[in-house]
């Protein structure tokens, strides 16, 4: 009798286990990074890209920043937030590194998650010229 109970505890452990992966979601977002999007905008003809991926039950995001010509080195690099494209708003997440390629991976709360997943953050990428931001692109879902 104890062995069929331990069974079935087992049971429901792996069927809550299972449960749990099968709702788990990775998403993935994008953004072509130019200096058109800046707000203002302003004439740097660097480029970059954004490619991030959100596991909605971990709550992680990992990310990958490229960029080239810049007017300058890279100041500052960060997802800012919460914003719709066209406005600007407060540093949400900064990067860690300025090197491109950049990447990272943070556990968001539940708020930021909802921002970004709402495509009301921006990857930014500053230089001396441009503090404000050289170039940058909103964080649209695939």
């Amino acid at each position: 009798m104890r062995r069929t109970l331990e069974y079935l505890a087992l049971v429901g452990l792996v069927a809550v286990m299972l449960s749990q992966q099968a709702h788990a979601e990775t998403i993935v977002l994008r953004s072509e990074l130019k200096a058109s999007n800046e707000v203002p905008p302003n004439a740097s003809t660097a480029t970059g890209t954004a490619e991030a991926k959100f596991d909605t039950v971990s709550k992680t995001l990992t990310w990958e920043v490229n960029y080239s010509g810049l007017s300058g080195p890279a100041l500052g690099a960060h997802f800012h937030g919460p914003s719709e494209a066209g406005k600007n708003a407060g540093i949400a997440l900064p990067f860690k590194s300025v090197t491109s390629p950049i990447t990272g991976s943070a556990v968001l709360t539940d708020g930021q998650a909802a921002d970004l997943l709402a495509g009301k953050w921006y990857a930014n990428i500053h230089t001396a010229a441009n503090p404000g931001g050289e170039i940058r692109g909103q964080m649209i879902k695939e």
